[in-house]
């Protein structure tokens, strides 16, 4: 499961694990602040507002060559493209810093901060395993002249599966980004799975953005997304060679994101390739 939903709502779950550490945090500092000290409510959030920060810093150097034409990006921070040590490493430097400056907060503010790095880490570890641990679904879905296709067919070589819809508008904003990698990166096979519209009117929408995409599939009941369980748009998947799920990304993805999330490929197992295959797209579009 990739998001917890109620109703129209959703959230990725790692942003969840990231509130519930903070929340987690803030009633462990309270409790222990109770018993003697200060309370570090204020602190513990200046803190991970710091935390943040410092992990788009240091995403933002570590990919720099993708911001460095277009500043903008950088306070864009609808990508996710956060780098986690940087983001630790000055939470823990700051709470010590406020620890030395004001002793009444010490206790509290190691409590609170320990804890729930402990659990974000540890629930984090936990996520990332089970989501490793999952397969390619064997789902049925449909090419745009109409002839079925079964996903597990693409087995044998690396996938970038992208969940769309034309409606969604970071669906739209990313598809040039996914289009240029697509271009760029022969050795990996992109997959354009439209959920639950029509072939027309997504034909019509790629023609008229001159967009250039091979692999358009179509899921009319959005059986995929249920079955990865991601129940928000886009949402980006990555699978190795052999069907295993090496990492997603749900929403938007820049130049940058994208970048980190294709380095899952670049590892020795990856290296052997099977040919991708090329599906008959859109009639109005061009492939």
């Amino acid at each position: 499961m990739l998001t917890f939903t109620i109703g129209t709502f959703a959230i990725a779950l790692n942003h969840l694990l990231l509130i519930s550490a903070l929340a987690l945090a803030t009633l462990i500092g309270w409790r222990v602040a109770k018993r003697g000290g200060e309370n570090p409510e204020s602190v513990l959030f200046s803190l991970f507002l710091l935390g943040l920060l410092a992990a788009r810093a240091g995403f933002v150097l570590a990919y720099w060559k993708h911001y460095r034409d277009d500043l903008w990006q950088i306070v864009d921070l609808r990508d996710g493209g956060f780098l986690v040590w940087p983001g630790v490493i000055v939470l823990v430097l700051g709470a010590l810093a406020w620890g030395w400056r004001r002793p009444a907060l010490r206790r509290p503010l190691g409590a609170g901060v320990g804890s729930g790095l402990a659990f974000w880490l540890l629930a984090s570890l936990s996520l990332t395993l089970y989501e490793q641990g999952t397969r390619l679904p064997e789902i049925t879905l449909h090419s745009a002249t109409g002839e079925s296709v079964q996903l597990t067919d693409y087995q044998g070589g690396p996938l970038v599966i992208n969940l769309w819809a034309t409606w969604c508008p970071p669906c739209r904003r990313e598809m040039p980004v996914l289009e240029k990698a697509q271009q760029q990166r022969p050795d990996l096979t992109f997959l354009f799975v439209n959920q639950a519209e029509s072939m027309q009117s997504v034909s019509t929408y790629l023609a008229t953005q001159g967009l250039n995409l091979n692999n358009v599939l179509f899921d009319g009941s959005g059986r995929l997304g249920k079955a990865v369980g991601s129940m928000a748009l886009p949402t980006t998947l990555f699978y190795s060679a052999d069907g295993r799920l090496l990492g997603s990304h749900l929403g938007e993805l820049s130049e940058a994101s994208l970048a980190r999330a294709l380095e899952n490929f670049d590892t020795p197992h990856t290296s052997a390739l099977a040919p991708s295959r090329k599906l008959p797209c859109p009639s109005s579009a061009t492939c």
